[in-house]
């Protein structure tokens, strides 16, 4: 008899081609398929929550498939962990009801993205956040990020050629906070992100920073609908799935 069962791990990124799987390219999902099939033989509908770019991280990022078991959470985990290389860990599994699925049942997702501003690049960090060479005002970049907040169509904040047509979204948080070691963190949740959503408005808060956009010109950015009134694209090696609320 099949069983349901939700997975959440964490990954860094950095070598992976993002989560989907390809032909050409070592990513998560194909990494975790493996190690699934190493462990328990066939799994079905296998699932991610969400899709990631080559180089973005995963704090908690929750994969759903079935599969004929009968060991518990605990030796499952273990048994997994035991097939995954250092760059992956799957932090905990429980059963979910038959219809449950990684990616549809999701309610809410926040993203992070880390940046730190010390004066000289960290060769620790330069792969884990964005580095920048001037220093950060916080509360300007909390008045900017508050103007994402609430229900809008978000195309201007979605990657030129990207297919999807309904780009209305919910954003149920946008702030920017600091940390005393320099680290500098924009958190964002919503009730789901358009493609390269999270990079592009971490783009425009530095053009923001940078005196080329002012905080009360987001709101007119949102209504343009125009992929070309936002910021640049910030690199993906800042960003982090932080949490997904089911």
């Amino acid at each position: 008899m099949l069983r349901s069962y939700l997975i959440c791990i964490s990954y860094d990124g950095t070598d992976f081609c993002g989560y989907q799987i390809q032909d050409n390219g070592r990513t998560v999902g194909g990494v975790m398929l493996h190690a699934l099939q190493r462990v328990f033989g066939e799994v079905v509908n296998v699932a991610g929550c969400s899709r990631t770019d080559s180089g973005v991280h995963a704090l908690n990022y929750f994969i759903s498939f079935k599969a004929e078991s009968n060991m518990n959470p605990e030796t499952m985990v273990k048994a997994v962990n035991a097939n995954l290389p250092d760059d992956v860990v799957v932090k905990n599994c429980r059963e979910v009801p038959e219809d449950f699925h990684a990616r549809y049942s999701v309610i809410s997702k926040e993203y992070e993205y880390r940046m730190y501003t010390t004066g000289v690049r960290s060769p620790f960090l330069r792969n884990h956040a964005l580095f920048l060479r001037y220093p950060l005002n916080i509360d300007l970049l909390n008045d900017a990020a508050s103007y994402f907040v609430g229900t809008h169509d978000f195309r201007s904040f979605m990657a030129s050629g990207s297919k999807i047509t309904d780009t209305v979204r919910t954003v149920y948080k946008s702030e920017v906070s600091a940390a005393e070691n320099g680290l500098v963190t924009f958190n964002i949740a919503a009730d789901g992100f358009l493609y390269n959503m999270v990079r592009i408005a971490v783009g425009t808060l530095l053009e923001v920073q940078q005196g080329k956009i002012r905080p009360e010109d987001i709101k007119n950015i949102i209504k343009a609908l125009d992929r070309n009134k936002a910021g640049f694209t910030a690199p993906p090696h800042g960003l982090y799935l932080k949490e997904v609320n089911y």
